[in-house]
């Protein structure tokens, strides 16, 4: 992957080493060591410098970004992919139900990884997976891929600083869940399991999770929720401890009846471009599956 940023660099500035610009722009040291080992991946004025280097008023710094390796464990698989939106910097894909993000144990060539892997494979373009919201295999709906690594290492700090806010639906049985609320219970993993979570006002990480109810039809509910933090099946264990599991979840309430998968899908995802700025908006549509339970299938009034 392969990408050129240019920095003209203000006249108030009258002496700064390259590598603390860098970090002013939002570059972690992990990029920036990265560059360094980079090579031509620093040019001041069109020619090679080091990141110790200073930077007058006037300066163009070019930073170039070339890399060349690719995810070596992941096959290229040509799987289909609802891609909603792509340019330099980023991918949005709307991931259906049943297909892992990430290759695994029993998922080598199935996976979101293995479909990007073959979809950049054939266009000749060496690709690192970086998925910055990771989505259990049976949930569906939006999912962020960065590029390259410096808007990966942009989208992970503005997810640590809850910049990106995400939306999901779910839905559960019953209809005496109150309207809307905060669900603030502390998560950690399940003795013996490593796979498993639970409530653990004792030890467990914080975990908060706003929701409210958007519809209710044929004995179930659907919850629209937005995370404050993003906890490993935070969703899952927070209604599970209201009172109100996903339908459908095979882990924590397997309630089969209706559908054969956790109820659970991305359905919007906002934030501030991490490269240009702009305020960005993508929605996935409710899947037919979800959408047939709850009759539902206009997303513009969620």
């Amino acid at each position: 992957m392969e990408r050129i940023f240019n920095y003209n660099i203000d006249i108030d500035i009258k002496s700064i080493k390259i590598s603390h610009f860098l970090r002013n722009q939002g570059y972690s040291l992990q990029t920036i060591a990265r560059l360094k080992r980079m090579e031509g991946s620093i040019l001041v004025n069109g020619c090679s410098r080091h990141m110790n280097e200073r930077l007058t008023s006037g300066d163009c710094l070019t930073v170039h970004i070339r890399e060349t390796q690719v995810s070596g464990n992941i096959l290229p698989v040509p799987l289909p992919l609802n891609i909603i939106y792509e340019d330099e910097d980023l991918l949005i894909v709307n991931k259906p139900a049943g297909m892992p993000t990430h290759p695994s144990a029993g998922n080598h060539d199935n996976s979101l990884a293995n479909g990007l892997a073959w979809y950049f494979k054939q266009q000749h373009i060496p690709f690192v997976f970086r998925c910055n919201n990771r989505l259990d295999r049976d949930t569906s709906g939006i999912t962020i891929i960065a590029k390259h690594m410096l808007s990966a290492s942009l989208l992970s700090a503005m997810i640590l600083r809850h910049e990106v806010c995400r939306e999901y639906l779910a839905i559960v049985r019953g209809y005496d869940l109150p309207d809307s609320g905060t669900i603030d219970a502390p998560l950690s993993r399940k003795p013996g399991s490593i796979i498993e979570r639970i409530v653990d006002k004792d030890h467990g990480e914080r975990a908060v999770t706003h929701y409210r109810v958007v519809k209710k039809e044929n004995g179930h509910s659907l919850v629209s929720l937005k995370l404050e933090t993003g906890r490993t099946h935070q969703i899952r264990i927070h209604l599970k401890h209201l009172g109100f599991p996903l339908i459908g979840d095979y882990l924590y309430n397997p309630d089969m009846e209706y559908i054969r998968r956790q109820a659970l899908h991305s359905f919007r995802v906002t934030f501030n471009h991490p490269v240009t700025g702009e305020f960005m908006d993508f929605q996935a549509p409710l899947p037919k599956d979800m959408a047939d339970i709850i009759g539902f299938h206009c997303v513009s009034s969620v």
